[in-house]
């Protein structure tokens, strides 16, 4: 029986990518987005045609893809240019822990990898699980669940998205903004009044800025917040945008082990405030 499954797939961004590495399927990505950096050799091995908001529209059209595989209401008019020239489209939107596992079973049954796709995700699940004992044994012992403001962005202020929100949760943390996270946009996750989070003050600052370097020194310097307890502890960390915003395996993996190593060291040191 001839394989019905595509063939030739343009991945317009990131973690559709990853995931056809991880189910050694990469042969079938004829194009990229140019914001790919896992896996790093796909930057060498695939031709880059598009940005996250824009694309090569007649590049990607050249590379005669069967499928391009696309993410979130923001690539909408790259997908409908695509349709109307006769290209198959699939676009996931994939915001929670739940849903990006539902876009990698998806994506894996599309290319007949239904079984090992089920496999490489249920890895997954079990090393979340780990996190979540790991979290439930220190709670205890007495440790403290830290409080995190999680930012997006710096200027204006953007708090956590769901998936972000929903692991920094799994890795022991409490996002200070959780009413905000189901919010899909980033328009609809700005802070206007920076003085809110120093009012809700954050045991841990993590930053995320969207491919731009977190600079602690810049966010400790904020007028008024000299007196938040992250900043007065120096627990001010970036996580890379690539390990966290992107809602993939990435975010699953590498991701959730760096939110759970900054908020298992902070409840551990807890611990030994509570004793002395």
């Amino acid at each position: 029986m001839p394989d019905l499954s595509p063939q030739r797939i343009v991945c317009l961004t990131e973690e559709t990518t990853e995931w056809l590495y991880l189910l050694g399927q990469e042969r079938r990505i004829v194009g990229i987005s140019g914001y790919t950096v896992r896996p790093a050799r796909a930057r060498q091995d695939k031709p880059k045609v598009s940005a996250f908001l824009s694309a090569k529209i007649d590049k990607i059209l050249a590379l005669q893809p069967d499928c391009v595989f696309g993410f979130s209401d923001l690539q909408a008019d790259i997908a409908a240019l695509l349709i109307r020239q006769g290209v198959q489209v699939t676009v996931f939107n994939q915001r929670s822990v739940a849903e990006i596992f539902s876009m990698m079973y998806q994506v894996a049954a599309m290319v007949g990898e239904a079984a090992q796709g089920l496999e490489r995700i249920t890895a997954m699940q079990q090393g979340l699980d780990q996190i979540r004992a790991d979290v439930a044994a220190l709670e205890a012992q007495g440790a403290r669940r830290p409080r995190v403001f999680f930012e997006e962005w710096d200027v204006p202020h953007i708090s956590a998205i769901r998936w972000v929100s929903e692991l920094m949760g799994i890795a022991g943390g409490d996002d200070i903004f959780p009413e905000l996270a189901h919010e899909s946009l980033g328009k609809n996750r700005i802070i206007a009044d920076g003085l809110d989070i120093v009012r809700r003050n954050p045991d841990i600052i993590m930053g995320s800025w969207c491919g731009k370097k977190f600079r602690p020194e810049t966010v400790a310097a904020r007028p008024g917040w000299a007196q938040v307890a992250a900043v007065r502890d120096g627990a001010l960390f970036e996580i890379k945008s690539p390990l966290i915003l992107q809602p993939g395996p990435a975010a699953l993996t590498d991701g959730a082990a760096a939110l759970h190593r900054i908020c298992r060291d902070w409840m551990r040191a807890s611990l030994g405030r509570a004793a002395a």
